[in-house]
């Protein structure tokens, strides 16, 4: 036996550690093991949300050549609620940096479009840009694989008597019953979606809802609805909220969400524009075949919904 085991005399050490009681054990386990458990999940996390391998550019549009929003006013020469949104989500999320224009002639060119992956609409009316930098946006800068286009709320009031724009962005605004101040249910359909999974089943909302012209579900992917029979006015067809589609080897989502300065500071909004972002960066999966059988559906409802 060597020294270091022996005590006065040279006799064994049988003194014992101090014991802990049961209560700090079990304690001490579960800090543990909550620990690892965050490690644990925050990998998986990290794993799920990929990030861009080069830099990402976005550009926003925000010029109103019909009716200008609260959300996209200027004041006092600072961004609007919209644009700041928009900026401050792609640094917090580290997905893109976003440049915002309300001057179409001089930044929506050929040329400056080269600079960008994304191109983001919250615009009205026929804006001043030239027909070769439309056609060369349509024809060649859209179908190219990486970059995509959001359009969001009055994107829809945009060129709505210009075929090559509502054909691209799947339907065209036609009024909006529900005003800014009506509270209303929607229903998710595509749970799985980046862009619609944030929202869950099931959400209620204050905002302006759009209804549509020059619709054509035979070409979306609809992700999400107004439900008829939860809001209080009623009308017999179906009112699309959110939806997307592929384009050559682009990606096209519309979000008519977004009329209220308050939804663009809503966590769960911001969340499904993010995650529009990654499905169009093809950072996250999401289903883009088209499903007009889900429109047929919603409309029958609608009209039973209202009464008709």
């Amino acid at each position: 036996m060597n020294s270091a085991s022996r005590r006065n005399g040279g006799e064994p050490d049988n003194t014992t550690q101090p014991h802990l009681p049961e209560g700090i054990k079990l304690m001490v386990m579960r800090i543990i093991s909550i620990v690892a458990l965050a490690l644990l999940m925050t990998g998986v996390c990290q794993a799920e949300e990929k990030q861009p391998t080069k830099p990402v550019r976005l550009l926003m549009v925000s010029q109103s050549a019909g009716f200008r929003h609260g959300s996209v006013t200027r004041k006092n020469n600072n961004l609007s609620p919209a644009e700041r949104a928009i900026k401050e989500m792609g640094v917090t999320s580290g997905l893109y940096r976003a440049d915002c224009t309300q001057d179409c002639a001089k930044d929506f060119t050929k040329a400056k479009l080269q600079q960008y992956d994304i191109v983001l609409f919250y615009t009205t009316g026929k804006l001043p840009i030239k027909s070769e930098d439309l056609d060369y946006f349509f024809n060649d800068w859209l179908k190219q694989k990486g970059h995509g286009f959001i359009g969001t709320h009055s994107a829809a009031d945009t060129y709505k008597d210009y075929k090559p724009y509502w054909d691209m962005i799947g339907g065209s605004f036609d009024g909006h019953p529900w005003g800014a101040n009506s509270t209303v249910t929607i229903t998710v359909h595509d749970r799985n979606h980046p862009v619609s999974k944030p929202w869950g089943n099931e959400f209620t909302i204050k905002d302006e809802i759009y209804k549509f012209r020059n619709w054509q579900p035979e070409k979306v992917h609809v992700l999400m609805s107004l439900n008829m029979a939860k809001t209080k006015l009623k009308k017999p067809y179906h009112v699309p909220i959110a939806w997307v589609k592929e384009y050559g080897q682009g990606r096209v989502l519309h979000m008519s969400l977004g009329h209220r300065e308050d939804v663009w500071t809503n966590s769960t909004y911001q969340s499904s524009l993010l995650g529009g972002v990654r499905w169009m960066l093809h950072l996250a999966e999401g289903d883009a075949t088209p499903n007009p059988e889900l429109s047929k559906a919603e409309e029958a409802k609608a009209a039973k919904d209202a009464g008709k």
